[in-house]
């Protein structure tokens, strides 16, 4: 079995606005449309050698089409033709078809289409048959017929703007169309003439394709007006009255209670996250939650919680880009960064036709959670939690979790292993067996991540693989190697941003549920039926939420 891996975030919107916004020339839609024509050819003829391997693709190649430039190697049997095209479409933009799929709507304004259609066919007979002398009439009355429809559909894009003699229309084009099929024409003329207006209507086609899938990953990358509402209104109150601000710094390093690290940007995510946690917990009075956010939404999460209590739990607020850690490197970033997800597509092999694709999201540590025992140096244990989770069970036997001299507590993903990537991770010495793993629910044993130094491990890898695509993935799997302690499966559930099919009792049973993927529970686009389980915990009464109609 062989995937295809990649990530799914991208800081290159100008650029995506550029490459795949609707001003698209024609030249480079078509340029588009020939490389989607040879796309059959060049994955059979990919070598079989290179067809054993993922091959990591940079998060700005996201959204482009599918090429030997960013991904080349394609493995299994292509059966249907829907179904071939629906792997293509998967390959090129991800959780954009499968969230296509579920939102497809009825098909509208039938006869507008089958007006289109007539007109299609009628202006590939019209040449052949205006060459015939003894076809002058015919010839005469496909002409009438076609500016007749091309005048209506220029003047009516629905049914309900059709007037009301279209049927009659139609009927005079279709016996137009039927005579013209009956008479000997020049089959080559006709063949030609059809070809390209198919390949108009193909460019066409790709482009609408090419156009709905950036304007998804826009929605996906872009902060929704109401929460960046909330974020404004959040900030210039904190300015007007701070007067209310606590200090709980003794707390705040207190190695003896539950600490609880989530690194994030986004107000309500959390929020949700804290609030899940402690609505769970035997005991919130030795709860200490750290928010690690940036300098532009610190004043906005630091007003939220101080307006917001979560029974006995206290939460600090910390400004990442005011934390000066010891440990300097070149590498080493001052500003926020968010846990990692790459997409990993699996193909049905030729030893295993009756395995299905498969996609799978796997969120990675960011350069940021690498500063965590210069952050926290009188803390001896942290839970580190993605702020697209929620917590649905008591998460205190964490605490007294043996794990064995491990870093790092995680729930692994087995069908990633180290040895599907070893042509990109070089030289370096591994284990092919060894598992990939998540983030999402972490436990971090800070001593012993400080006696093995991993920080300065993880640094040094990054220089290593930095200018190969995915270094941040394998960077980082490379420096856990052998470190991770496996979470029992049941600890997490994954998939509940981009999978639509997973099991409700297993969802109810989850300790804690993961939205990975690009369907956030917060956007628009997020899955309905899994946003209950996320939005009983925000308090939608707030009144700023209510000022800036936020309403998930």
């Amino acid at each position: 079995m062989a995937f295809t891996l990649q990530g799914d975030r991208s800081s290159h919107i100008d650029n995506l606005v550029r490459k795949l916004g609707p001003t698209l020339s024609k030249d480079l839609i078509k340029g588009f449309v020939n490389e989607a024509k040879n796309e059959t050819s060049r994955i059979n003829a990919t070598p079989k050698s290179q067809q054993k391997n993922g091959i990591p693709v940079s998060p700005q190649f996201v959204l482009q089409p599918l090429s030997n430039k960013n991904i080349s190697t394609v493995t299994g049997k292509a059966g249907t033709k829907a179904s071939f095209d629906d792997e293509l479409c998967e390959l090129k933009y991800g959780s954009y078809c499968i969230w296509r799929e579920e939102n497809r709507e009825e098909m509208k304004d039938s006869t507008v289409k089958k007006l289109k259609d007539q007109l299609f066919v009628a202006r590939a007979y019209f040449p052949s048959v205006a060459k015939i002398p003894a076809q002058n009439k015919l010839s005469r009355e496909l002409r009438q017929n076609i500016q007749e429809l091309e005048r209506v559909l220029s003047e009516s894009t629905t049914d309900a703007d059709l007037p009301p003699e279209i049927q009659k229309k139609s009927q005079r084009m279709e016996a137009a169309i039927a005579r013209a099929k009956s008479i000997i024409v020049d089959c080559n003329n006709v063949d030609k003439k059809l070809r390209q207006i198919f390949d108009l209507t193909e460019d066409e086609a790709n482009f609408h394709m090419k156009q709905s899938a950036f304007l998804y990953q826009l929605a996906v990358q872009t902060m929704p007006k109401s929460l960046h509402c909330l974020s404004m209104r959040l900030t210039v109150d904190y300015f007007k009255d701070h007067s209310f601000d606590k200090d709980l710094s003794e707390k705040y390093s207190d190695p003896t209670l539950q600490h609880y690290v989530i690194f994030s940007k986004n107000v309500i995510a959390s929020s949700v996250v804290i609030n899940s946690t402690v609505m769970h917990a035997r005991d919130t009075a030795n709860q200490v939650f750290h928010v690690l956010t940036d300098g532009q939404n610190y004043y906005a999460m630091k007003l939220w919680f101080l307006r917001n209590t979560f029974k006995d739990a206290v939460v600090q607020v910390l400004n990442i880009e005011h934390i000066n850690p010891d440990y300097h490197d070149e590498a080493t970033i001052s500003h926020l960064t968010l846990p990692v997800e790459f997409r990993v597509f699996f193909h049905s092999s030729d030893n295993a036709p009756a395995i299905p694709n498969r996609t799978q999201y796997i969120s990675i540590f960011s350069h940021s959670h690498y500063l965590l025992p210069e952050i926290f140096k009188n803390l001896e244990r942290v839970v580190v939690l993605d702020d697209d989770v929620v917590v649905q069970q008591d998460l205190s036997v964490l605490w007294t979790l043996d794990m064995g001299g491990k870093v790092t507590g995680a729930v692994q993903i087995c069908s990633v292993r180290l040895g599907l990537l070893q042509r990109h991770l070089g030289e370096s010495n591994f284990q092919q067996n060894s598992c990939s793993w998540m983030s999402g629910l972490n436990v971090i044993d800070l001593v012993r991540w400080r006696e093995l130094d991993i920080s300065r491990t993880y640094w040094k890898l990054v220089k290593q693989v930095s200018m190969k695509e995915g270094s941040a993935l394998l960077a980082s799997l490379l420096t856990f190697q052998d470190l991770i302690y496996a979470l029992d499966s049941a600890w997490v559930l994954s998939g509940l941003g981009h999978d639509y099919g997973l099991n409700i009792q297993e969802i109810k049973k989850a300790a804690v549920l993961h939205y990975n993927g690009n369907m956030k529970p917060w956007l628009e686009l997020g899955i309905p039926k899994y946003k209950v389980y996320w939005k009983k915990f925000l308090n939608q009464e707030d009144q700023f939420l209510s000022e800036c109609n936020v309403n998930p």
